[in-house]
C-alpha cells in the first residue's frame, strides 16, 4: 500500500485570485472562505480575490489567505475525490503551512488556526516594520560555509541561515547591515550569487523574536490535540506528536530555520513516496523533485489539477 504524505505551502505561494475557481465551483470551498471572513471579521476573501499583488503579498493578508485557500482545496479534495489525510499518513507544512498540516491532522480547530495565522502575519509584519530587514538566496555554496559567513557577519547585524529547502536552495535572513556583510563574505567564499528576495522582512531570524513572543502567548490559549497523522515540524525535521511540543515549535519556528529538506528526507526514509500539495502554486512539488526526483508529487493549484473541466 502506498504511503501518502500531505505537504502544505507557506508564504511565497500566494497570488491574487488564489482559490477563486474553487470558491466559484464548489460549495465546500465557499463554506471555508465564508467561515474565515466571519471568524476574522474582515473581507479576506475579497482582498485575495480582487486585491492587487501588493495587497495580497502583504504578510498579514498572504498568511491567512494561503491557509484558507489550502483548507478550501483540502475540503474539495475530500468531497470530490474522497482524498484526505488519514491515520498513518504524514503531514508537514513549510513555515506557515504547518497550520494547514495540523488542521488537516485534526490537531487544531479551523477557527483557532485562522485566528492564529492572521495574528502571526500581523505580528511578523510589525516586527519587519520595526527593524528593516530582509532575506537573500545563496547560490553555489554549501551550508557549512554559509553558516560560517553568517556567524562572522553577525558583528554587523543580525543574520543567520533561515531556510534549508532543498539541495542548492539555502536562504539567509537578517537586518540590512547583517545581510550586506554576509553577502560580501559569501561571495569571497565562492558563492556564485546572493540574491535579495522580495519579502517584508527577516523571517526565521531573531528579528522576528517580538512576533514569536506575542504568538507564544496566543498559542497558550488554544487547544492542540495529538495529530491523527504523523507530523513533521520545521524546527527539528523529526516526528512530533506531543501537543505541548507542537505548541512550542509553532512559536519558535517564527525565529528558527526551516528544515524542509530534512523533513522531506525523514518522510522518504519512513517510506512515504506519494506526496500531495493542496494549496496555491506548486512550490513544494519543485523542491521535492530536487530532493528526490523519483518521488511522486501531485499539486492542486487550480481546478484543472483536480481534473475538473
Amino acid at each position: 500500500m502506498t504511503k501518502k504524505a500531505w505537504i502544505c505551502p507557506g508564504q511565497g505561494a500566494q497570488h491574487p485570485g488564489m482559490g477563486k475557481d474553487f470558491y466559484e465551483r464548489h460549495a465546500a470551498a465557499r463554506e471555508i472562505f465564508d467561515r474565515a471572513d466571519a471568524v476574522l471579521g474582515i473581507p479576506l476573501t475579497k482582498w485575495i480575490f480582487e486585491g492587487d499583488a501588493d495587497r495580497v503579498n502583504a504578510t498579514d493578508v498572504a498568511q491567512p489567505g494561503i491557509f484558507v485557500t489550502s483548507v478550501a482545496i483540502l475540503a474539495v479534495l475530500a468531497e470530490q475525490l474522497g482524498a484526505k489525510p488519514a491515520e498513518g499518513d504524514a503531514t508537514a507544512g513549510l513555515s506557515l503551512g504547518e497550520y494547514t498540516a495540523l488542521w488537516a491532522a485534526g490537531a487544531i480547530a479551523f477557527e483557532d488556526a485562522v485566528r492564529l495565522v492572521r495574528a502571526r502575519g500581523t505580528y511578523m509584519q510589525a516586527a519587519s516594520e520595526a527593524q528593516p530587514s530582509g532575506m537573500s538566496s545563496v547560490i553555489g555554496l554549501e551550508y557549512d560555509a554559509i553558516r560560517e559567513a553568517c556567524v562572522e557577519a553577525s558583528s554587523a547585524g543580525i543574520v543567520s541561515v533561515a531556510n534549508l529547502n532543498a539541495p542548492g536552495q539555502i536562504v539567509i535572513s537578517g537586518t540590512h547591515a547583517g545581510l550586506e556583510r554576509a553577502s560580501e563574505l559569501l561571495k569571497a567564499k565562492g558563492a556564485r550569487r546572493v540574491i535579495p528576495l522580495k519579502v517584508a522582512g527577516a523571517f526565521h531570524s531573531e528579528v522576528m523574536r517580538p512576533a514569536a513572543d506575542r504568538l507564544r502567548a496566543d498559542l497558550a490559549k488554544v487547544i492542540i490535540q495529538p495529530p491523527r497523522t504523523r507530523f513533521l515540524p520545521n524546527t527539528t525535521g523529526e516526528w512530533m506528536s506531543s501537543p505541548e511540543e507542537i505548541r512550542g515549535a509553532l512559536a519558535e519556528q517564527v525565529c528558527a530555520p526551516v528544515l524542509w529538506e530534512k523533513s522531506m528526507r525523514a518522510a522518504l526514509a519512513a517510506g512515504y513516496t506519494s506526496f500531495f500539495e493542496p494549496g496555491p502554486g506548486s512550490v513544494l512539488q519543485g523542491l521535492l523533485r530536487k530532493i528526490e526526483p523519483s518521488a511522486t508529487v501531485r499539486s492542486f493549484p487550480d481546478l484543472g489539477a483536480l481534473g475538473a473541466s
